[in-house]
């Protein structure tokens, strides 16, 4: 018996106006993040890693047509099928018979010309669409016009929906007690590389997929992993992304071996003073920009401004994605959406970065999910100083 849903797991209306907008009546998507949104959260686990293998590499495929799922359809790799045997896909066409791009962009040609669009106006993600791929759809489609379908699958992924914020403050709880599990775990004399393998098995054993750490010790900014080991009084500052079910957290905490002096509490409460007015902008109907101007102008007026920098951006299955509300700024991207209205369901990364030239790194960064009202901060712990070698 098929037990595949009925209806795809996304907003068809949204995707197909956003496709309308864009110019796009069939989309060919190749990126990890938007093949599984377009899956429903569905990723292949023996490419989650590594996408090489032998002479080539793996690429989903996800054909969607606008105005007509039932044309959709999912390209995979061989092993898929087991996959789809025990948790069948939505996609009424499923193809799992690859090994490497151009036997996928094949079959992606198979299927445009069934559902008659070969010669269509056809949505690619050229940032991670293989040379060799792109040159085989160019080559058998020569009546097609491809357009950039990255600005659209953005924005339908702007807005998340309640499983997502699930799963995004998860991430963020589990990330948080991760990150106060290891500052209360290291001593005087841990490495850089032995905290950070911490944070790595803490974790991991909460279930969460380690993406990285970011770790400071003492006046240093330095925050690669070294043999550098931390003193009596010096600040540890750690900024870890991890992944739940495909959805990143990512945030910053700050702690100190012994108790902080005047000085510190002092400068981490200047970092706090900028996050918080940043907070008290956050609404949805607000432009992004409200924020920022706000917290720049506190952070002007900071004893530290000199070598402090505030930013804040979009994140859900990768760290910076739309809304986009600064440009270039450390990432180069444009800030697009800016001047737009905050929408309920979006989430945005807030943070706050002191590069003090005695004291060292100072950040906070905290996650945000805007709501009608205001927010609410996913993982809002330890937002103090938390003393290590407990």
């Amino acid at each position: 018996m098929d037990t595949r849903p009925t209806v795809p797991p996304f907003d068809t209306a949204k995707l197909d106006r956003l496709m309308e907008e864009a110019g796009i009546d069939v989309i060919v998507v190749t990126s990890k993040h938007n093949t599984q949104y377009l899956m429903g959260g569905y990723k292949f686990i023996f490419f989650a890693a590594m996408d090489a293998i032998g002479h080539s590499r793996y690429l989903p495929i996800v054909i969607y047509e606008k105005g007509a799922p039932d044309h959709s359809a999912y390209v995979g790799n061989r092993m898929e099928g087991a996959e789809h045997h025990n948790n069948p896909f939505w996609t009424p066409a499923v193809h799992t018979a690859t090994w490497g791009t151009k036997d996928a962009a094949e079959l992606a040609v198979e299927h445009l010309k069934k559902i008659g669009k070969a010669g269509g106006r056809i949505g690619i993600e050229p940032a991670f669409l293989p040379s060799d791929a792109r040159d085989l759809l160019t080559s058998r489609l020569e009546g097609a016009r491809f357009v950039d379908a990255t600005h659209a699958l953005e924005r339908l992924r702007a807005v998340k929906t309640p499983d997502e914020l699930a799963k995004l403050k998860r991430a963020s709880e589990l990330i948080t007690d991760s990150m106060l599990a290891t500052i209360a775990a290291a001593r005087a004399g841990s490495t850089k590389t032995e905290i950070i393998e911490q944070l790595r098995r803490e974790e991991t054993n909460r279930s969460l997929h380690f993406e990285y750490c970011l770790l400071t010790l003492g006046s240093s900014h330095n925050r690669a992993a070294s043999p550098q080991t931390w003193g009596t009084g010096e600040v540890l500052s750690i900024d870890s992304g991890g992944n739940y079910h495909g959805y990143i957290g990512d945030l910053c905490r700050m702690g100190v071996l012994g108790e902080p002096d005047s000085e510190l509490e002092d400068l981490l409460a200047e970092v706090e003073s900028i996050q918080q007015t940043a907070f008290a902008r956050v609404r949805a109907g607000a432009a992004g920009s409200e924020m920022v101007v706000a917290a720049e102008a506190v952070l002007k007026a900071s004893p530290s401004a000199a070598f402090t920098d505030f930013f804040c951006h979009g994140m859900g299955l990768i760290t910076h994605e739309a809304p986009f509300l600064m440009t270039n700024h450390p990432v180069a991207y444009e800030g697009i959406d800016a001047d737009r209205p905050l929408e309920a369901g979006m989430v945005i990364s807030v943070e706050t970065t002191m590069l003090h030239p005695r004291r060292g790194f100072i950040k906070l960064e905290d996650t945000l999910a805007i709501t009608p009202g205001g927010y609410e901060m996913f993982g809002d712990r330890g937002r103090g100083w938390n003393r290590g070698g407990l």
